[in-house]
């Protein structure tokens, strides 16, 4: 069975600094017929369902704790009996998002996810680059059987992830993108976090 990549949007809201936006998210599935990784649980986890099917779910890997991609990872996790894995860096985002240990309804998520670190799944490999500046604990996936990596929000058709809000910085937004996303084959399909596909050579071509 061939792994794919599955792909749908899903509408809701974005809120940090005391202000809400409607945002667009895609969904992002990698597997095959049997298992798969969703890649963060944006707005509704009916419409992340609808993109797994009857697929077994062995992990759902947070990009970044903006409650945009995390707000329904404690119900996708319960409905699907699968892990949520976070890079421990976005623990304060995380928090606005789902409270912290005074909170007595608090929850955390499961795994913490490192630079470097291999998420095997369907035979292929998902390859976490740590690339802070969005968020602290923004990681970006790389599938290099697949040629492509999920940027989240780091990278976009059009150059780098917004900056200028809490626990954001541009400079290493920037930094994280050259030396990380930019070594990549100019070839590697960037799927992103909102918007349209674009490629690692067109956005190195294109700079910042």
């Amino acid at each position: 069975m061939p792994v794919r990549v599955d792909h749908a949007v899903a509408s809701g809201t974005f809120s940090l600094d005391g202000e809400t936006f409607d945002v667009d998210n895609n969904i992002w599935v990698v597997g095959d017929d049997t298992e798969c990784v969703v890649v963060d649980a944006p707005h509704s986890v009916d419409a992340i369902l609808a993109v797994v099917g009857d697929r077994r779910i062995k992990a759902v890997v947070c990009t970044h704790a903006h409650d945009d991609h995390v707000r329904v990872a404690p119900e996708l996790r319960e409905r699907a009996l699968a892990p949520i894995l976070l890079h421990p860096a976005d623990k304060p985002l995380w928090e606005l998002v789902h409270g912290g240990p005074e909170d007595p309804g608090a929850t955390l998520w499961d795994v913490d996810l490192a630079d470097g670190q291999e998420l095997p799944v369907a035979g292929t490999t998902l390859r976490v680059l740590h690339t802070p500046g969005h968020a602290p604990g923004a990681v970006c996936l790389y599938a290099p059987d697949l040629g492509c990596v999920f940027t989240g929000d780091t990278l976009f058709h059009g150059g780098p992830g917004a900056t200028g809000r809490s626990f954001s910085d541009r400079g290493t937004l920037e930094a994280s993108i050259r030396e990380k996303l930019f070594a990549l084959p100019a070839e590697t399909v960037v799927h992103t976090g909102h918007g349209e596909d674009t490629t690692i050579g067109a956005e190195r071509d294109r700079g910042f």
